[in-house]
């Protein structure tokens, strides 16, 4: 345990995480604390080596990923400063080490699940529009109950998945459960935490993929489930 709470993983060649997943970590929740607060400058790269007990080439990793998510910018000549300040909560409801795993698994998603539901639409068949129908109702009944619906969510998807008649797309849905499932639980808490406005929006970006994938609109399912994807991508870093 470092001085900003942060548990590293064991130096002894087993450990799962990778340090610069860590060191990234680590910085959000220096920014999410408040120690480092929006339009700050970063500490040096030699500072955070130090801080973090890694090499500069990790620290340069974690800047960079943190960089194209959108959490900090470098200026020329002058280091890195913070442009996006997360909510406490993240912290709260993600593991050491998995944010940054959690915005990569969110990338792939994006470009994956796009070319999936444009599929979907061309394919589906009556039974898999059902199976979408269904689970577009659970989550709905979630939204009412004020419910999490992580399940729900991850059914929602896997549907979308089927009914691509691609056993590639399905396997590959399934087989990345627990990642999709880890994004879905920090974005789904975190919009719990927010306005029912908020809430609406995250199930009306589900209710347009359902509706062009059931119009056989390629274009407009793929689009839809992008939005989707990078929305909640967005989510997961959005401030208080």
């Amino acid at each position: 345990m470092n001085d900003i709470g942060v548990q590293y993983p064991a130096r002894d060649g087993t450990a799962p995480d990778r340090l610069s997943d860590v060191v990234y970590d680590g910085i959000v929740s220096l920014i999410a604390r408040g120690d480092l607060i929006i339009n700050s400058r970063l500490p040096s790269e030699t500072d955070l080596s130090s801080r973090f007990a890694v090499s500069r080439t990790v620290v340069r990793e974690a800047l960079g990923r943190l960089r194209e998510d959108g959490v900090i910018v470098s200026r020329q000549g002058s280091g890195s400063y913070v442009t996006r300040q997360p909510d406490m909560a993240v912290l709260r409801f993600s593991q050491v080490g998995s944010l940054a795993d959690v915005q990569r698994c969110f990338e792939f998603r994006a470009g994956h699940e796009a070319a999936a539901a444009s599929l979907a639409a061309e394919r589906w068949q009556d039974e898999d529009l059902q199976r979408l129908k269904d689970s577009l109702e659970l989550l709905e009944k979630c939204l009412k109950n004020g419910t999490v619906g992580i399940e729900e969510d991850r059914r929602f998807h896997e549907a979308v998945a089927q009914a691509t008649r691609n056993q590639y797309y399905i396997s590959i849905q399934i087989s990345m459960a627990s990642h999709i499932a880890t994004g879905m639980n920090i974005t789904r808490q975190l919009s719990l935490m927010r306005t029912p406005e908020r809430l609406r929006a995250v199930q009306l970006e589900h209710d347009a993929i359902f509706e062009a994938i059931r119009q056989r609109d390629r274009i407009a399912a793929g689009a839809a489930m992008e939005r989707h994807i990078l929305n909640a991508r967005e989510r997961m870093f959005e401030g208080v």
